[in-house]
Formats: structure tokens, sequence, C-alpha cells
């Protein structure tokens, strides 16, 4: 049922991506991580490795807002 979850999560993502603009696309980015995190819990309770494979795709369809994040973390530390 997990995996159900996320799969419907990537086509959410994928709808969102094809129907905002780029200004809206922020909001849904957060929203996406909002709802991801339980859905990666209800994944690691399942099995460590859906989890891994869970992250690993929501990281791939959230690459920009990751991008933006280790930037931001990089100008903090350095």
């Amino acid at each position: 049922m997990a995996l159900i979850a996320l799969c419907l999560w990537v086509v959410v993502a994928w709808v969102l991506m094809v129907v905002l603009t780029a200004r809206q696309s922020w909001p849904a980015a957060y929203v996406l991580i909002a709802v991801g995190i339980p859905i990666l819990v209800w994944l690691a309770q399942s099995s460590p490795w859906l989890a891994l494979l869970g992250l690993v795709v929501m990281a791939s369809v959230l690459r920009w807002p990751l991008i933006y994040l280790y930037r931001w973390a990089r100008t903090r530390i350095l």
C-alpha cells in the first residue's frame, strides 16, 4: 500500500509540473515535501530498502529544491 502511495505521489508531482507555472511551483514543492515525508516513514515501516528507493525517487523529482538547499548550506558552512 505504501508503494502505491509513492506512485501516486509521483503522478501528482508530474501533473503539478505540467500544470503549474514557475511562480506556483515552489509552494507546490513545499506541499509535496510535506506529503512525501510521511510516505517515506510509511515505506520505512515496510522495508528500509523501499524507503531508500522512495527517497531516491523523491529526490529525483524534487531536484531543484535539493540543489538550492545544497547551495544555501554551502554558503552557510563556508
